[in-house]
This record gives C-alpha cells, structure tokens and sequence, in this order.
C-alpha cells in the first residue's frame, strides 16, 4: 500500500503574510515621548547688565519644605497655602493691576491693591524646594503656576481675537498641530506672540534648599 506523504505548508505565503503585518505595526505604532517641562531659557548675553532693583510687592515667593508644605510670601506677609488653592492666588496676584502712572496695567481685572504687583510684566513668581520634597508636590505646583498663566492667556486671547472662537491654550495647539496650513499657523503665531508678550511667563525656580 502506497505511504501518504504529509500535506507541505506554502512557507512563501506565511513569510508575505508576517511582512505584511510587520509594515502595518510599523506605520501604525506611535512611540510616546516625554518631553519634560517646557522651559524657554533666555539667551546667552555676553554685555555687562545693570542690577535691576525688583520690589517686594512685585514678587509672589513660593517655597516648599521637605514635608511638602506650600508656604506663600508675597506682599510682606508668609502664610501656608494648600495646593488647591494655589492657582487663585497666582491668578489674584497677577492680574492685581496695583501700579499707577507709567506702571499702571490698563488690562488687569485685579483689586488694584498697592501691596501687591503691579502689573502682568513686573509681576514675578519665584519658586524654591526642598531636596526632599516629593516629585508629586513639585509637578502639582509647577502645574497650578502654568495654570494660572494660561488662565489668564486664554482671558485675554479671546478678548483680542473673539472672531477666532479659540482660547490661548487651543490655537497653541493648533500651531503646533503638523497638519495646520502654513498659512494658518503663520497667523496663529503672530496672535500668540503679542498675548506672551502681554502677559510675560516670568516664573523662576531657585536651587533646591539642603535638607537639614
């Protein structure tokens, strides 16, 4: 009796059909990158500069300890503030509009209260940790400060430019969207270059302070 042989399995048509699946997982797979906080550092000046004398009013001085309590001085006085709380406070502070004559903020919505800034473009806020304060309470403040700023941002873009139904935040986004027009975004960097000018990102950090 004549022996079977075994059916032979088509190895070219497996090969094509894991190329195949090889290039769509290619294509379609997208890598996730961390981009860490956005940070612009000024340039690189080589001139003598001229100490520029800042008043107390005009900065809104945060420092947390290595318990991760937020302590907040500004207008002279120091108090603990939760993180909850944070964004207000910077919101308050820097849209207070306190300053008079040459320094007076036409855009401010703020109490105007003397003691506190000025205006968007003298307003400061300073920020300094603790080596041992934890990662989570530092992203949280950094985050709740940046809030504060594009709350404000938003306010104002849409104010200057209604016609664009976007606030700051969105029309940053779409400039920074590949699948904008040139056109379109040559617009939008003009729009969101005069609101960062209006209302300046002046947030510094400080060294961390060694844990006793």
């Amino acid at each position: 009796m004549a022996k079977r042989s075994a059916p032979e399995v088509n190895a070219g048509s497996m090969a094509d059909i894991a190329f195949l699946l090889l290039i769509f997982f290619l294509v379609t797979t997208t890598i996730e990158t961390d981009s860490g906080l956005n940070r612009k550092l000024p340039p690189i000046d080589d001139t003598e500069q001229e100490d520029v004398i800042i008043k107390e009013k005009n900065i809104f001085q945060l420092n947390v300890n290595r318990n991760n309590d937020l302590f907040l001085k500004t207008g002279g006085e120091e108090k603990v503030i939760q993180i909850k709380d944070l964004r207000n406070a910077a919101v308050t502070f820097l849209d207070n509009g306190g300053g008079t004559g040459p320094d007076a903020c036409k855009r401010c919505q703020g109490k105007k209260n003397p003691r506190s800034s000025d205006n968007f473009d003298k307003a400061i806020i300073s920020l300094q940790n603790d080596r041992a304060t934890k990662y989570e309470t530092y992203i949280a403040v950094q985050n709740e400060i940046i809030a504060a700023y594009n709350e404000l941002r938003n306010r104002e873009f849409q104010k200057s430019f209604p016609n664009l139904e976007l606030n700051f935040v969105e029309a940053e986004k779409r400039y920074s969207d590949p699948r904008t027009p040139s056109a379109e975004k040559a617009k939008l960097k003009d729009k969101l270059e005069e609101i960062k000018i209006l209302i300046p990102q002046k947030f510094s950090e400080a060294e961390p302070k060694k844990s006793n």
